[in-house]
């Protein structure tokens, strides 16, 4: 998702070429215009999710959730009508506000909608609607856990799906948290609240406004977006780290000396 230039973009690792495959490279002007290909105007794509054949897009500055056909590369809208607001309901009734990151258990696909400080989902079956999990309005925002009717998140960018439970790019509270979709309840998992710099353990260990979140053999990759790094929580240990790129290796040990 390629936000500024209003484009989606296709990496083949094998050729190690890029291709733009949707978007004219301008900022669509009018709602709700499904095209096909580099004829179709996009909006601040944020995030891109491919499942079942069929890539989900978050389309940031449309409020709303797009999809395309990777093979006949035409997109259109899938959820949100394209006013800024959290309103549940049918797809095309639903009001959404700058959604951001994308995730999937293969049933459901859950967002973040940043600027109302929520996470929703909706069903991937052919009868859905939107539902929100966490947020109650655009001025509605804080650093509260418990039941998800209470929690309160400050514009989270990224969430993920991991073995039964979604994990939360707190963003501006600098925190992850973990959003158990069955019990509706919300944690915080690592991260003081505040800014700043620090591995260790989960509870002093501090992020800066993170973004987006991965894992890969039971450690949870965030991008730590303020600090410039990628942090490592592993989720055996409890342990956050920091990943060290140097001359083409790579490998998950603590930086020696914080960066303030």
């Amino acid at each position: 998702a390629d936000t500024e230039n209003h484009l989606i973009r296709m990496a083949d690792l094998s050729s190690r070429s890029v291709t733009t495959i949707l978007g004219t490279g301008t900022q669509a002007q009018a709602q709700n215009v499904s095209g096909t290909g580099t004829s179709v105007a996009l909006n601040s794509p944020w995030d891109v999710l491919v499942h079942d054949g069929r890539l989900y897009i978050a389309m940031a500055g449309a409020h709303q959730l797009w999809v395309a056909d990777p093979k006949t590369l035409h997109a259109g809208p899938w959820a949100g009508s394209a006013r800024e607001d959290i309103q549940d309901g049918p797809l095309a009734d639903a009001a959404l506000a700058q959604p951001s990151g994308l995730t999937t258990d293969g049933k459901k696909i859950y967002w973040a909608d940043s600027e109302t400080s929520s996470i929703r989902q909706a069903n991937l079956s052919d009868s859905t609607r939107v539902e929100t999990l966490v947020g109650a309005g655009l001025f509605e925002f804080g650093d509260i856990d418990g039941a998800t009717h209470l929690a309160r998140l400050q514009h989270p960018l990224g969430v993920l799906y991991h073995d039964g439970k979604l994990y939360v790019a707190d963003t501006y509270n600098s925190k992850i948290k973990i959003l158990d979709p069955i019990t509706r309840t919300v944690a915080s998992f690592a991260g003081t609240g505040k800014g700043g710099y620090a591995d260790g353990d989960l509870k002093t260990a501090q992020f800066f406004e993170p973004g987006g979140l991965a894992v890969i053999d039971d450690k949870l990759f965030v991008a730590d977006v303020n600090n410039h790094r990628i942090r490592t929580i592993d989720l055996t240990s409890g342990q956050v780290g920091t990943l060290d790129i140097r001359e083409g290796q790579i490998s998950a040990k603590p930086v020696a000396t914080p960066n303030p």
